[in-house]
């Protein structure tokens, strides 16, 4: 079975809703996967927007959320997880706003694309002291057993 991820809040390349963007209560969206590896010691969620700032432009990759150290027999996380509920020994990564947790869609034009990534490592990480994408990138390096992706969209709308 391979490892797959999923959310009641939206389907693979659907809207996201706006209670989880930063126009509605920023909350993160339900999540649940299955199909980890036997073999896995530890989980890594990764949520970025590849179209930043401008879909027709893009210049970066913003990131929204890091976890890892989940404990691989975890198979959701549920929406607008607080840091005091996630999984025991889960930590947790800086984001593009440079604070840890999850930041929802907020793009500043048109219709971007979130990806969010889990993996399965066949290690647990050491304490990276709130790493940044490419610090978190660099340790799962050599231990990736396998990954799941699912895309959400999400697109301001004019007016209040």
């Amino acid at each position: 079975m391979s490892l797959t991820l999923s959310s009641a809040a939206f389907q693979h390349m659907g809207m996201m809703a706006r209670r989880h963007s930063c126009d509605g209560a920023d909350l993160s969206p339900a999540l649940s996967w299955t199909g980890v590896p036997a073999n896995a010691q530890s989980l890594v969620l990764i949520v970025d927007d590849p179209d930043a700032p401008d879909p027709q432009a893009p210049k970066m990759i913003w990131v929204h959320w890091l976890l890892y150290n989940l404990p691989p027999q975890t198979d959701q996380l549920p929406e607008g997880i607080a840091a005091s509920q996630l999984p025991p020994g889960t930590l947790q990564g800086l984001n593009d706003w440079r604070r840890t947790g999850y930041g929802g869609p907020c793009p500043p034009i048109g219709r971007h694309r979130y990806f969010h990534k889990l993996f399965a490592l066949d290690a647990r990480l050491p304490d990276l002291k709130n790493p940044d994408k490419a610090a978190l990138e660099r340790a799962m390096q050599g231990h990736i057993l396998a990954r799941a992706e699912l895309v959400g969209l999400y697109q301001r709308q004019a007016g209040p």
